[in-house]
């Protein structure tokens, strides 16, 4: 593996991506904010809109690993404007709901698909293109809540396409060419590569539940929920970012460690947990990293994984919550062992120069 640095070159899929994340994004939040007006199928909604989304995804992703240059995204815009127009005939709302995450899927794919491609085995490139939909989301919700109306979210979707195409236009570059994915090499090679993906996933699960189980007593208005987002977001930018420069392993097992004792104790004090937060988004271009090292000829099944992941985790929370404070504690503390753990097995040592740190 090559020293780590922070790899800028191609970095423009990253910045495009992020665009288009986020455009897609506010889209989809947008959307669904309306459809949950509706308190009777808002469970429904949100159960489906999370199955839709994120499942299908492992399964396009396939797909474009064979075609790599098929512009999903490009056929994933058309689709969310379907969406927010069918959205105001209430008999169409599950119609309009599966265009919806059909168009979300196939453009996150096709985002993670060109940023891996381009990125001569940098997490940089996939972690902003990620990031951009924590922005999406919160801005989505708002403009929901304060009555924009969807034409002019239309607009939106349109100033995406030119994005798009110049960030396909990469995939034309010598480094993309071939199996670009076998520069990425941060998976332990002395693990069998199923153990590695087995625990990456599991990661991916326990982050997805734990992302709910955090404490925010001090949750309570517009601007600390914006505040929230946007430290998000930052996290999943710069876990990919720290990456490169200080290597994966270090990066993975110090944010994942620092994030408990500031989460916990963060709980009445906005900071503190807004730090937690940033480090506990850390660890989304590390699962991601370690899959991708582990499947270089499938970028785009591995994210397609990191999403069912997120679905699983997600899924107990459409059933049943933690009320016990120290309850939630202690499964925060288990959960992020087993994460320590399973990162600890599944990243190589981290190398600079040639030699193991």
């Amino acid at each position: 593996m090559k020293a780590m640095r922070w790899n800028t070159r191609n970095i423009g899929t990253g910045l495009l991506y992020f665009y288009i994340h986020f455009v897609t994004e506010v889209i989809c939040f947008y959307t669904l904010n309306n459809y949950i007006e509706s308190p009777p199928i808002t469970w429904l909604l949100l159960y489906a809109y999370d199955m839709l989304a994120f499942v299908p995804q492992a399964v396009i992703g396939y797909f474009s690993d064979k075609f790599p240059k098929v512009p999903l995204a490009l056929l994933g815009l058309p689709l969310l404007a379907a969406a927010m127009i069918l959205q105001n005939h209430t008999q169409l709302t599950f119609l309009s709901l599966i265009l919806l995450c059909l168009g979300n899927a196939v453009i996150h794919v096709n985002g993670a698909e060109v940023t891996l491609r381009t990125s001569n085995g940098s997490l940089s490139h996939s972690a902003i293109f990620v990031s951009g939909g924590s922005f999406g989301v919160i801005t989505g919700k708002l403009l929901s809540s304060a009555g924009a109306p969807y034409w002019l979210l239309l607009f939106l979707i349109v100033s995406a396409v030119p994005f798009t195409i110049l960030a396909q236009m990469y995939l034309k570059d010598p480094t993309a060419q071939g199996e670009p994915c076998r520069a990425f090499g941060y998976h332990n090679p002395n693990a069998n590569k199923y153990l590695v993906i087995l625990l990456a996933l599991v990661v991916v699960i326990t982050r997805g539940f734990m992302a709910y189980g955090i404490p925010t007593s001090w949750l309570k208005t517009t601007v600390q929920t914006v505040l929230l987002y946007v430290f998000m977001g930052v996290g999943k930018a710069l876990g990919g970012i720290l990456s490169d420069l200080f290597g994966m392993k270090k990066v993975a097992l110090t944010s994942i460690l620092l994030a408990l004792p500031l989460l916990l104790f963060g709980d009445r004090h906005m900071y503190v947990s807004l730090v937690g937060i940033l480090l506990f988004s850390m660890t989304m271009s590390v699962t991601l990293g370690i899959l991708v090292s582990v499947l270089p000829k499938s970028p785009g099944l591995a994210f397609g994984l990191t999403t069912i992941g997120l679905f699983l985790g997600s899924l107990p929370v459409f059933f049943f919550r933690i009320r016990s404070v120290a309850l939630n504690t202690a499964v925060l503390f288990v959960l992020t062992a087993v994460c320590a753990a399973c990162l600890f097995i599944s990243i190589r040592k981290d190398v600079r120069d040639g030699k193991p740190d």
